[in-house]
C-alpha cells in the first residue's frame, strides 16, 4: 500500500511539474532586454561600414551618411516603450497565481477521483484476502443452502463437508459427511477423508470409529495410499509394529520409488522393524533402499517390544522433538526438515510445520508433492488457496503439468475464485491421469458436474 502511494505521489508531482513549469518560467523570462539585442545588431553593422570604408568600397562622406542614418534607426530601435509591461496585471489569474491553483488542485482533484471512482481496499492485502476469504464462505453458505431445500444429494453434502474440512470448520464437516449417507460408505476416498476428520477432533487419535472407517476402506481398495497410511500409523501408536511395517510396505507399492513420500516411508519402516526387533534386511520392496535401512537400524538398535510399552502422545512428541533437536545440530539434513514438516502437520502443528517447510529449501522448490503438501499446509492455515498456495501450486505444475494433487488443487482455487471453466480445465486434466472408473474418477467427474452447472455449460458437450 505505501509503494502504491509513493508511486501515485511521484506520477502527480511529475504531471505538476510538466504543467507548471511553462507558467513559472514565461514569468521569470518576462522583461528580457531587446534593446541590447538592437545595438549589438548595430554595432555590428557599424563595424562593416567602417570595413568597407578602409578598403576603399565607399567614400568617407557616404560613410558619414550611413554612419548618422544607422544611428538614428539605432535610437529609434532602442527607445524604451511607451508604456511598461504591467498589462497582465489586469488580470487576475496570472501565470504564478495560475501555477499555485494548479499545484492545489491537481494533486486533490486526483485523490478525489481515485477515491470516488477506484477501488482503495484492493491495495489493502489484508482486505483483498479477507475479500476472497467472505467469497469462498458466500460461496459454500450458498451450497449449504441449497442442500437444505434438497437434501436428498449425497454429492452435494461430500462436496460441502470436503469445503467445511478446509475451511476448519471440522463440527459442520462431521454433520455434513454423515448427511452424505451412504455414498461415503461405497467411496474409499470419502471414508479416509471422513476417519481423518474424525481423528483431527480427537486430537489425531485414529483408534476407534476412525480406524473401523479406515478398514471399510482399505477393504474396498487394499491400495488405498491414505489410507494405508493411517492404519499403519494407528498400528505403530499402539505398539503394533508388525502390523505397521506390513502396511507401510504395502503402500510402497504404490509410491513413485524416487518419490520423497517414499523415502519417508522407507524411514518409518526402518524405525517400526527396529522397534519390532525385525531385521533391517528382511524388508523386501522394490522402493527399499538397504543401506539407508542398515544405517537407521544402527542408530535405532532393537527394542524389546514387551517393554515398548504404548506409544503415547507425550512418546510421539519425544521423538518428534528428539529430531526437530537433531536438525539443529544438522540444519543442511534437507530431509529431515521436510520429514519433521509432516510430522509436524500431523499433530496439528502447522506454524512449526511451516518453518520446517521453510528450511527445506531446494528440497522443496524442486518436487512438485513437496510442493503440494507444502500449499496445503499454507491452505489449512489460511482457509484460502489464493497467495502463496496458489503460487506453490503453480510451481508444482510448471514442474509436472500432470501432477494429480495438485491438478485438483488448482481446480479447487478456480473454483473458489468462481472461474469454473478454468476449474473444469484442471479437472478433466486430472481424468486422464486417473483409472478410469476408480473412486477418485468418479468424484472428479462429479465435481465436474457441478462446476459446468455453475458455469451455465451444457453437459452434453462433455469430451
Amino acid at each position: 500500500m505505501t509503494v502504491f502511494i509513493a508511486i501515485a505521489v511521484l506520477l502527480t508531482l511529475l504531471a505538476l511539474a510538466w504543467l507548471v513549469r511553462p507558467l513559472l518560467w514565461s514569468a521569470t523570462r518576462t522583461g528580457v532586454s531587446a534593446q541590447r539585442l538592437n545595438a549589438s545588431i548595430y554595432r555590428d553593422q557599424l563595424e562593416a561600414l567602417e570595413r568597407d570604408l578602409a578598403r576603399g568600397v565607399i567614400s568617407a562622406a557616404d560613410c558619414e551618411a550611413t554612419r548618422d542614418e544607422m544611428q538614428l534607426r539605432l535610437l529609434d530601435d532602442t527607445e524604451a516603450p511607451a508604456t511598461p509591461a504591467s498589462a497582465p496585471a489586469t488580470s487576475f489569474l496570472s501565470a504564478r497565481r495560475t501555477a499555485v491553483l494548479l499545484a492545489l488542485l491537481l494533486p486533490l482533484g486526483a485523490a478525489g477521483m481515485y477515491w470516488w471512482l477506484g477501488t482503495p481496499e484492493a491495495i489493502d492485502p489484508v482486505a483483498t484476502q479477507k475479500g476472497h476469504q467472505d467469497q469462498v464462505a458466500q460461496m459454500v453458505d450458498a451450497l449449504a443452502a441449497r442442500l437444505k431445500a434438497n437434501p436428498d444429494n449425497p454429492k452435494g453434502w461430500a462436496m460441502l463437508a470436503r469445503s467445511y474440512k478446509v475451511m476448519g470448520r471440522f463440527a459442520e464437516a462431521e454433520q455434513a459427511f454423515s448427511k452424505a449417507g451412504d455414498l461415503v460408505n461405497t467411496e474409499p476416498d470419502l471414508l479416509v477423508d471422513y476417519a481423518d476428520l474424525m481423528a483431527v477432533r480427537a486430537n489425531n487419535n485414529i483408534e476407534g470409529k476412525p480406524l473401523e472407517m479406515v478398514n471399510k476402506a482399505l477393504a474396498l481398495n487394499p491400495q488405498h495410499p491414505m489410507g494405508l497410511m493411517m492404519s499403519g500409523v494407528a498400528a505403530y501408536r499402539r505398539s503394533d509394529f508388525k502390523l505397521a511395517v506390513t502396511q507401510w510396505e504395502k503402500l510402497l507399492l504404490v509410491l513413485d520409488p524416487e518419490s520423497p513420500d517414499a523415502q519417508q516411508v522407507e524411514a518409518d519402516i526402518a524405525d517400526a522393524r527396529s522397534k519390532a526387533g525385525m531385521p533391517a534386511a528382511a524388508k523386501a520392496t522394490p522402493a527399499s533402499s538397504p543401506v539407508a535401512a542398515g544405517s537407521e537400524a544402527g542408530k535405532l538398535p532393537p527394542v524389546d517390544p514387551a517393554a515398548a510399552g504404548a506409544m503415547t502422545p507425550e512418546k510421539i512428541n519425544q521423538m518428534i522433538d528428539g529430531l526437530a533437536a537433531r536438525l539443529k545440530t544438522s540444519p543442511d539434513d534437507l530431509a529431515g526438515w521436510v520429514r519433521l514438516a509432516r510430522a509436524y502437520k500431523v499433530q496439528g502443528r502447522l506454524p512449526e510445520a511451516e518453518q520446517a517447510f521453510e528450511k527445506a529449501g531446494k528440497l522443496v522448490d524442486t518436487d512438485p508433492d513437496l510442493l503440494t503438501q507444502y500449499a496445503d499446509l499454507l491452505a489449512m492455515r489460511t482457509n484460502s488457496l489464493e497467495g502463496r498456495p496458489q503460487a506453490l501450486v503453480n510451481k508444482a505444475l510448471a514442474l509436472n503439468p500432470k501432477h494429480p494433487m495438485a491438478l485438483m488443487l488448482a481446480g479447487s482455487g478456480a473454483y473458489r475464485r468462481a472461474d469454473y471453466k478454468q476449474a473444469i480445465g484442471y479437472w478433466e486434466t486430472v481424468l486422464k491421469v486417473l483409472p478410469p472408473g476408480s473412486p477418485d474418477a468418479a468424484q472428479v467427474q462429479a465435481e465436474i458436474a457441478d462446476a459446468r452447472t455453475k458455469a451455465g455449460i451444457s453437459l452434453q458437450t462433455k469430451p
